[in-house]
Formats: structure tokens, sequence, C-alpha cells
């Protein structure tokens, strides 16, 4: 098993690409924490994990307050005696709009959960992989950080942010035996493709955004979750600041 002993957290691990990568974290050999602020679709990750015998505990979690990312911590901790890996996948998209038409709130609320939650995953996590002699971070970034395309203007910016601070991330912290690394995936077929589509989840306009992929397929969590294992794993100790596409070619 590719994770055998090791703690590992997942934000946003209710649904889609976290409950990918937390299944299969799980049934790598790893105890994985299912972060969410959904409750319920967070219980049924777990659910899913025990039914396969894997190790699981749901934390409730807000990746854009401090104090909720620091009561991760701590929680995680009075299950188990210290954290491996922290995978920051939860976030959050605006629908497929003009740039002008996005409202302030919604801008604030993307980069809140999508950029300040990098920030307060740092803030708290570094000082306890240092204490342990290093750890992992894997980013859940997205395509429209390399290949950005109009209609989600505000929401390419914060993964651009996310791939930036990722890389410096992995600068700063090497020293210390931290490693960060990014994940791209292309449009998947998750909770969040009616907002990147901007129109009517049918599959002729899922075929016009298959189109411009050379695989001809949207990812899917598992494609996601193959590629956080490798990264999270000791498979790959000598690599840190990359960011890898997941995107059947769509970033060539």
């Amino acid at each position: 098993m590719r994770l055998d002993q090791k703690t590992a957290i997942v934000t946003g691990a209710g649904s889609g690409f976290g409950r990918g990568i937390a299944t299969t974290f799980a049934r790598e050999g790893a105890r994985v924490i299912v972060a969410d602020i959904n409750d319920r679709a967070g219980q049924e990750t777990v659910e899913l994990i025990r039914a396969d015998q894997g190790q699981a505990q749901f934390v409730h979690v807000d990746v854009a307050s401090a104090a909720s990312m620091r009561d991760l911590l701590t929680t995680t901790l009075g299950h188990y005696d210290g954290v491996d890996i922290v995978v920051n996948n939860a976030g959050a998209t605006h629908r497929n709009r003009p740039m002008l038409e996005v409202p302030e709130a919604e801008f604030d609320r993307i980069y809140a959960i999508n950029v300040k939650s990098i920030f307060l995953s740092a803030q708290t996590f570094v000082p306890h992989f240092r204490q342990r002699g290093g750890g992992v971070f894997v980013n859940i970034a997205s395509t429209a950080a390399i290949r950005p395309r109009p209609g989600l203007t505000w929401y390419n910016g914060t993964k651009g942010a996310v791939v930036t601070t990722s890389r410096s991330m992995a600068a700063e912290l090497g020293p210390d035996r931290i490693r960060v690394n990014c994940v791209n995936p292309v449009v998947g077929a998750t909770g969040l493709l009616g907002e990147f589509m901007g129109v009517p989840d049918t599959p002729e306009n899922r075929a016009k955004f298959t189109a411009g992929i050379p695989l001809g397929r949207f990812s899917t969590p598992e494609d996601v979750a193959n590629a956080c294992l490798y990264l999270a794993s000791d498979e790959a100790s000598f690599i840190t600041g990359a960011c890898l596409e997941v995107d059947g070619g769509r970033c060539v």
C-alpha cells in the first residue's frame, strides 16, 4: 500500500474530486480525515471508506476560517498522532459569465475559498510539519490557471494564484523537507459543472466542452485521485513545485 500508516487530510472530501481522493488514499492504506463544510456529504464519504475496510474520520471545516482550520488540526490530532499529507481540494467558482457581471461578494467568496484557504492551510500545518521533520501538500488548482478562457476570469485568477503560491511554497519549504505540488484538472462531471459551463447541463453542451479535450472526455475523480496519490506518496519524494495537468491534453 502506497500510503500505509500515513495520515492524510482532504478538504472538500464530501463529493466530487475530494471524495475520489479520500477513498483512493484510504484504499492505499492512509488514515483519512474527511474535511468538509457539508456534514452529511462528509459523513457519506466516511461511510464509503469504512464499508471498504478503510480508516476515516469526519471533521467539519470552513477552509476560509482560521479558527476552523486550527480546529481541524486539533481534532485530527485527537484521532491520530500526526498529519503527513494535506490535500487542499475545497474550491468554489462563479457562474460562467462576462467578468463585469460577477458581483463583488461572489468575487470575495471564491478568493476566500480558493486562495485564502491555502494561506490558512500553510499557517496551520507548516509548523506541524516542521515539528515532524517534513510533510506533503497537494493543492488542487485547475487548467484554468494554465490556459484561461473567457467567462471564468475571476475563477481563473484564483487558480493562477494557487499555482504560483504552491511553487513559491515549494521553494521556501524545501529545506524543511516539506513538499508542495499542484494538480490541475480539466472540467469534470462534479457538482460545479453547471457553474463552469454557464449553460444547461445537456449532452449537447457537454459535447461542446469535450471537443476541446484531445482525449475526448471530462476528467473523473479517479483521474485526479491517482495523480494526487502519486504526488503524496514516497514515490514522488524528489518532486516538489510541480504542477501536473490532468486534462486529457487540454493544455497542449
